[in-house]
C-alpha cells in the first residue's frame, strides 16, 4: 500500500522528490503518514477534500483485498 499512495502522490503533485509515505504498523493496523511540499498540498487535498477522499477509497480497497486494515493520513 505505500508504494500504491507514492505513486499516487508522485503524479499528483510538483515536487514527487519531496513526497514521502511513512507506514506506523498498530494494534489496530497500519497507519500511512503522507508528506509533500507546502506547495503540493492543495493538490493531495483537492477541492473539498475530494482527492484526499478518492486516495483513502483506494488505500482502504487495497487493504481489505490484502485482509488488513489500514488508515491514511495527510501531514503537514
Amino acid at each position: 500500500m505505500k508504494e500504491l499512495v507514492e505513486f499516487i502522490a508522485k503524479k499528483l503533485v510538483d515536487h514527487p522528490e519531496d513526497v514521502q509515505v511513512r507506514v506506523i504498523e498498530g494494534d489496530d493496523g497500519n497507519n500511512l503518514e503522507l508528506r509533500v511540499n507546502p506547495e503540493d498540498m492543495g493538490k493531495v487535498i483537492g477541492r473539498e477534500g475530494r482527492t484526499a477522499k478518492a486516495i483513502r477509497t483506494l488505500v482502504g480497497t487495497a487493504a481489505a483485498k490484502a485482509d488488513v486494515r489500514a488508515m491514511l493520513h495527510i501531514v503537514e
